[in-house]
């Protein structure tokens, strides 16, 4: 009965280790298709760590791009205000070119209608100068309002003329110095307008204008394809949160993997001991127990 029993013990203990070797045989593969995982996840985690740390550099780049950008469009409206202050100036500066140009226009047909009038009068008086030079009293020219009222009259006209003659004399000198002045003031405007560039202030406004519609275009595409990559970059991040708690979440299976497998060795070599110990009871009661021949004489 105790070999019976030992017997299915060990039968028992046989079939326990059977099922303990095919249970740390699924054990294994779980374990390796876990260790396989994680060499997986670790190997996307590093890929992804490198796409963020290029997606970075891009960043960066787009950053500096973006702000040099600025500042050339910050230069440019500057430039744009110079410019069109000065226009502002050149188109006053013209507008009083013009005006006094009109004003010496005038001036000049004048001064031209008074040297007529002024040669006409000169006519005169030397027609009259040697009666002038010679002059008759004033009782002489009163006589010759009743005698001669023709000559009186030529008389009178040419006194008023003398007078009239001294006072556009007078206004003559005047004007010539008014036209002179307005002169000088016409040629330091014409000094002023040769040295502006003139048609070449508009054209280059019109191409910082050009240029500051382009560089508006690429600060809007940049600030656009900066958003993307910022968007990206979220992702990114977020695909590496999520790989990190798998990886995490297979680091924790491998070390509860690992316990129950060296769970499962302990037990195993525990079983083994305890298989070991038991063969040698039964072989230690094999060899202690009294067999009978059939003449009655015990062998041992």
């Amino acid at each position: 009965d105790i070999i019976q029993k030992q017997d299915a013990e060990i039968r028992r203990l046989a079939a326990m280790i059977r099922r303990m070797d095919d249970e740390a045989l699924a054990q294994r593969k779980e374990y390796d298709q876990v260790i396989n995982e994680r060499d997986i996840l670790g190997t996307q985690l590093i890929r992804r760590n490198d796409e963020l740390a290029l997606l970075y550099e891009k960043l960066k780049i787009q950053q500096s791009t973006l702000r040099k950008g600025e500042t050339q469009y910050t230069q440019r409206l500057q430039d744009i205000r110079t410019l069109k202050l000065k226009t502002t100036d050149l188109h006053r500066e013209l507008r009083i070119a013009k005006s006094s140009n009109n004003q010496m226009d005038d001036l000049r047909r004048e001064v031209f209608q008074l040297q007529r009038e002024l040669l006409q009068e000169k006519t005169k008086v030397k027609a009259l100068s040697e009666e002038l030079e010679n002059p008759m009293n004033v009782h002489r020219w009163r006589k010759l309002e009743g005698s001669d009222p023709a000559t009186y009259e030529m008389i009178q006209k040419i006194q008023m003329l003398q007078r009239r003659l001294i006072t556009k004399t007078e206004e003559v000198v005047e004007k010539d110095l008014l036209l002179q002045e307005k002169e000088k003031l016409y040629i330091e405007m014409k000094n002023i307008l040769a040295r502006q560039p003139g048609p070449e202030v508009a054209e280059q406004l019109s191409v910082y204008q050009s240029s500051l519609k382009e560089k508006t275009r690429q600060m809007k595409a940049m600030a656009a394809e900066l958003n993307m990559y910022q968007a990206q970059v979220n992702e990114y991040k977020y695909e590496i949160e999520r790989l990190t708690r798998e990886l995490q979440d297979v680091k924790r299976k491998y070390y509860e993997q690992k316990r129950k497998d060296q769970m499962a060795k302990e037990m195993v070599e525990e079983e083994q001991a305890f298989q070991r110990l038991q063969k040698q009871q039964v072989s230690t009661f094999k060899n202690s127990t009294t067999r009978f021949t059939g003449g009655g004489f015990a062998i041992r």
